[in-house]
């Protein structure tokens, strides 16, 4: 066979996108089995498991806890995974088909799909199970999961299939009730055209997803941070913190926290050993907003049911706004109903002239260094 160059290049770019599509296939299938069949496991053990009694209500905590050195397998995922099992029982059978056809091996490519079929007499939706194996990733099932009605659920299924949908396409679906509008709608097929971004999910974005990420063991190294100066504080700020002296002990940084597929991050995360509890620090750069406050009571939130053992005190965030003019330390002590608490917070902690001398040091130092770069 004769190519051109022009030809050559189309093969290359060709023979690239699609061994990174069928890679992340392999990668959600794998990832999809695991959670299905954990979810199966967890329901058989609570209707028959032989110590049950022991546990009860508690088995799912208990389990998470003793499973800790395991990535992404949370309390919030193995309720999730267990309520994947009960919505999509024939994805299971699925599974364990394509198990017992492998051995175990999950080697080969995806069994051939029977594809959507609709009968028109009465507009019931069939979906083979292989078909959406192969077609949705986990995250798509986290939003498929939360629709207890089957028809409606089946409506974005079809939907997603039939356009290619990312994650997100899928969620703006959802949350703008397309489902709902398409029924009220005269001309449904046009309404469905005009939602249709037809957007082909590239299989960069699909390897980029933080479960899957979390699932193959990778880093997940975060890009979205404002910019190369709110990193460079955040590197400053976590020796800062420790070399106070005070009783900060380091724990994470770009802590991520999950609530189905919208991801947080929370820039630095103490322990105090002094006040027994989690000091959380976000920074923004730019001036406070009332959305900063919310987003640090989100976490405050999270921390004070997830992460909180016994003896410990709430936590406490600290949120650090920047700009070149100004610089403003927020303290949130939501939930906090004892002011006592509060006070010995505020004693513990370094004071907000201090985070502020801090803050503006670090963007007038900043600041030069730009200003030498460019001369």
């Amino acid at each position: 066979m004769s190519l051109n160059f022009d030809s050559l290049i189309l093969q290359v770019e060709s023979i690239h996108f699609e061994s990174q599509k069928y890679a992340s296939q392999q990668i959600n299938f794998s990832l999809t089995m695991r959670n299905i069949l954990i979810g199966y496991y967890l329901v058989e053990y609570e209707q028959n498991g032989s110590d049950r009694a022991n546990y009860g209500k508690e088995t799912i905590k208990s389990l998470a806890k003793n499973l800790k050195h395991l990535k992404g397998i949370s309390k919030t995922q193995l309720y999730r995974f267990r309520e994947f099992y009960l919505t999509y029982p024939e994805i299971f059978k699925a599974v364990t088909k394509k198990l017992e056809s492998t051995q175990l091996a999950l080697k080969g490519k995806f069994p051939t799909a029977s594809g959507i079929s609709i009968d028109a007499s009465n507009d019931t939706l069939y979906i083979a199970p292989e078909e959406l194996l192969n077609s949705l990733s986990f995250s798509h099932f986290i939003e498929l999961i939360n629709i207890k009605d089957s028809l409606k659920r089946k409506f974005y299924e079809v939907q997603t299939i039939k356009n290619n949908w990312a994650v997100r396409e899928l969620g703006r679906a959802i949350n703008t009730m397309l489902y709902e509008r398409t029924g009220l709608s005269k001309n449904k097929q046009e309404l469905l055209k005009n939602f249709s971004s037809n957007q082909q999910q590239k299989a960069e974005e699909i390897l980029r997803n933080p479960y899957v990420l979390e699932f193959m063991g990778l880093e997940e190294k975060p890009s979205y941070t404002e910019s190369d100066l709110e990193n460079a504080i955040i590197n400053h700020l976590q020796a800062f913190l420790t070399e106070l002296g005070r009783g900060f002990c380091f724990e994470a940084r770009q802590k991520r926290i999950s609530f189905d597929n919208s991801h947080y991050r929370i820039d630095l995360v103490f322990y105090h050993r002094i006040l027994k509890c989690h000091v959380l620090i976000d920074l923004k750069i730019g001036k406070f907003d009332h959305a900063d406050a919310g987003q640090m009571n989100l976490y405050l939130n999270y921390y004070r049911k997830n992460e909180m053992t016994e003896g410990d005190f709430p936590p406490v965030g600290i949120i650090l706004c920047a700009s070149k003019n100004d610089a403003l330390v927020e303290y949130t002590t939501t939930g906090l109903s004892n002011d006592i608490f509060v006070s010995k917070y505020m004693v513990e902690l370094p004071s907000k002239e201090v985070l502020q001398a801090f803050i503006e040091k670090e963007l007038k130092e900043n600041n030069e260094m730009y200003e030498d770069d460019n001369q």
